[in-house]
């Protein structure tokens, strides 16, 4: 095992626990639930939610990208140099 088989082998850990996390602090589309639980809805906290929400969903497209890339890498890198 080389040193970049453990580089990318760290590095798919990381990107994969990244993913994780931003996945999970995304909200979900549950429109009118605010109704129900009295929550108002303002203009300033829906655009709140819609550039946080757009840029976690940006994150968790770079994210994904940069892990199968890497995972690429890692199993061309396997192939070529066992």
């Amino acid at each position: 095992m080389s040193v970049w088989h453990i580089i990318l082998g760290a590095l798919l850990i990381i990107i994969a626990v990244a993913i994780i996390v931003v996945i999970i602090l995304q909200e979900g589309n549950q429109q009118g639930v605010g109704v129900v639980t009295g929550g108002a809805d303002t203009f300033f906290s829906k655009n709140k939610a819609r550039s946080i929400d757009a840029f976690l969903a940006r994150w968790t497209k770079v994210f994904a990208i940069v892990f199968v890339a890497a995972v690429i890498g890692l199993n061309v890198l396997s192939y070529f140099f066992k």
